[in-house]
C-alpha cells in the first residue's frame, strides 16, 4: 500500500503531523516502536508536571499554618501518586491514538528504517513491512545522554524516566545537572522531604538562562535547604555500607564526597537521527544525530522532511508539534508553509516557576538593539499576596527606538500560564507601550506583565521607578 506521507514517531511532533496530514485529506500513515504519544506524554512532560503538581501540593499543605491553616499528619502515599500519574498518562496516549484513528491516519506499530527516498521498512513482532510513500517525516525524538561513570541502571542512578516511577522515596538524592530537567525533578524530591544536592559543571544553575533568573533560582534553592555545588563535577560512585552510594566529586580542582542513595543524571539529551538508514539515502545528519532542515522542514532530499527533536534546539514538545503542522502543510501543497517563530516560549516547572521568551538583554545588545528594561516584582502584586506566592518578578525587554517587545522574562506564580501573552506580544510585533494601555482585570497575577511594561517607560503606579 502507497501513502502520501509516512510519519516514524507518534511523540508531539510526530502525531500532530500526521492528524494534520489527515485533516487536509492526505493518505497517512504513522509508526510508532514504543509509546504513543512520544517521550512527552509518558515519561517527560505530562507525568513530571503531574509529580510537580502533587509534590507542590504536599509543600503547601505543610506550610499552610501561615495561613491559618493547620494540617497534622500528612502522610505521602508513593504508590498511588504513582498510580494516579499514570492513569493521567493513559488517559493521554489512548486519546493520541483514538485521534489519530479518526483522522483516517493507520497506526503502523513496529521500528521504522529509511530503505529508499520513498520506502520505509517496518520491523515488527509479525515480521518485516515494506511501506511505499511520496513523503517520509522523521519525528524520532531524543533520548537522555548518559556520563562517564554514571551509566543508567534503573537502581542507583537514574534517568528522568525512572526518577518519575522511583520503587521508594530515597532519604537522600544527588541530581547531576543543573538545567531545569535537573532542578524540577530535584525539588520534586525535595517538597516529598528528600535531602537534595545539586552538582552543576558550570558556574551557575540554569546557565543557559538570562543570569537574573538563574541568580533567582539560586536564591529559591537555598531557601528551601537544596544543596548547590556550582564548578563542580561528578566523576564516579561506589557503593558503601547499608546499600547507599558514595559519589565522588570534583570541586574546583579539589575531590569531595557526596553520601545519598540515589544519583539523578540529567545533563541533558541526544537526538535520536541515527540508525534510521538517513545517510544511506543522502540526508544530511551531524555527528550528534541532528537532522539539517530548510523552512518547510524538508531535508536535502526533498522527500524526506524532519520535525522536533532530531531537527535541533530548543528541544521542546511545543516546537515539534508547531513544526509538525508546517511539514503537513508543506506537503499539502502550501509554498508558503515556513517555521519562522518570533519567539518559542520556555517554561521550567520548578517552584517558582521560570518563563521566558524572546531575547535577554545582553541578546538584544548583541544583535545590535538599544534595550531598555522594564521589571515589575511579584512582592508588589496583589493576587501573589493573596495565593501567598510572592517570589520573583516579570521583566520586559524593548527596543529603546521603536519600542517594539524584544522578550520576556519571568520567574513566581504561574509564570508558565503568564508567558503566553508575552508570545503573542511578540509574534504580533507588540510595542511596551501596547501591553502597557491593555486593561488588565484585577487582582490577577498577568497585571505584573502590563506593570513592566509601564516600567519600561518608568510609569509603573504600584512601585516606585
Amino acid at each position: 500500500m502507497s501513502f502520501d506521507a509516512v510519519v516514524i514517531g507518534a511523540g508531539p511532533a510526530g502525531y500532530v503531523c500526521a492528524i494534520r496530514l489527515g485533516q487536509l485529506g492526505q493518505k497517512v500513515a504513522i509508526i510508532e516502536g514504543q509509546n504513543f504519544g512520544g517521550v512527552c506524554l509518558n515519561v517527560g512532560c505530562i507525568p513530571s508536571k503531574a509529580l510537580i503538581s502533587a509534590a507542590k501540593l504536599v509543600h503547601k499543605v505543610k506550610n499552610a499554618s501561615k495561613m491559618g491553616v493547620h494540617v497534622d499528619g500528612v502522610r505521602v502515599d508513593l504508590d498511588q501518586m504513582l498510580a494516579w500519574k499514570g492513569k493521567i498518562v493513559e488517559q493521554l496516549t489512548s486519546g493520541v491514538k483514538h485521534l489519530l484513528d479518526k483522522n483516517g491516519v493507520e497506526i503502523i506499530e513496529g521500528m521504522g528504517r529509511v530503505t529508499a527516498p520513498s520506502r520505509v521498512e517496518v520491523q515488527s513482532e509479525d515480521g518485516v513491512r515494506v511501506v511505499e510513500t511520496k513523503h517520509i517525516v522523521i519525528a524520532t525524538g531524543s533520548h537522555p545522554i548518559e556520563i562517564p561513570g554514571f551509566p543508567f541502571d534503573d537502581e542507583d542512578v537514574w534517568s528522568s524516566s525512572e526518577a518519575l516511577t522511583p520503587k521508594q522515596l530515597p532519604k537522600s538524592l544527588l541530581v547531576i545537572g543543573g538545567g531545569y530537567i535537573g532542578l524540577e525533578l530535584g525539588i520534586v524530591y525535595r517538597h516529598l522531604g528528600c535531602d537534595v544536592t545539586v552538582v552543576e559543571f558550570l558556574d551557575r544553575v540554569l546557565p543557559n538562562m538570562d543570569p537574573e533568573l538563574s541568580k533567582e533560582m539560586a536564591r529559591s534553592l537555598k531557601k528551601k535547604k537544596i544543596t548547590v555545588k556550582t564548578g563542580a563535577r561528578a566523576i564516579g560512585y561506589e557503593k558503601i555500607d547499608g546499600g547507599q552510594l558514595r559519589v565522588h566529586v570534583e570541586v574546583e580542582g579539589k575531590e569531595e564526597f557526596v553520601e545519598c542513595d540515589a544519583v539523578l543524571s540529567s545533563v541533558g539529551r541526544a537526538p535520536n537521527g541515527k540508525g534510521l538508514g538517513l545517510e544511506e539515502i543522502g540526508v544530511a545528519v551531524d555527528e550528534s544525530g541532528f537532522i539539517a532542515v530548510d523552512a518547510q522542514r524538508r531535508t536535502n532530499v526533498p522527500s524526506v522532511l524532519a520535525i522536533g527533536d532530531v531537527t535541533g534546539q530548543p528541544m521542546l514538545a511545543h516546537k515539534g508539534s508547531a513544526e509538525g503542522l508546517v511539514a503537513a502543510a508543506a506537503i499539502a501543497g502550501d509554498k508558503g508553509a515556513a517555521f519562522d517563530p518570533a519567539g518559542i516560549p520556555l517554561v521550567v516547572f520548578t517552584d517558582p516557576e521560570i518563563a521566558a521568551v524572546g531575547l535577554t538583554e545582553d541578546e538584544a545588545r548583541e544583535q545590535g538593539f538599544d534595550p531598555v528594561v522594564g521589571k515589575f516584582p511579584f512582592r508588589a502584586s496583589g493576587r501573589a499576596l493573596s495565593l501567598g506566592e510572592i517570589d520573583g518578578w516579570t521583566k520586559v525587554i524593548a527596543d529603546r527606538g521603536t519600542d517594539k517587545v524584544l522578550g520576556v522574562q519571568m520567574v513566581g506564580p504561574e509564570v508558565t500560564e503568564l508567558i503566553a501573552e508575552a508570545t503573542l506580544a511578540l509574534e504580533m510585533g507588540a510595542t511596551a507601550k501596547d501591553l502597557a494601555m491593555t486593561i488588565h482585570a484585577h487582582p490577577t497575577l498577568p497585571e505584573t506583565l502590563m506593570e513592566a511594561a509601564e516600567d519600561v517607560h518608568r510609569m509603573a503606579v504600584h512601585i516606585l521607578t
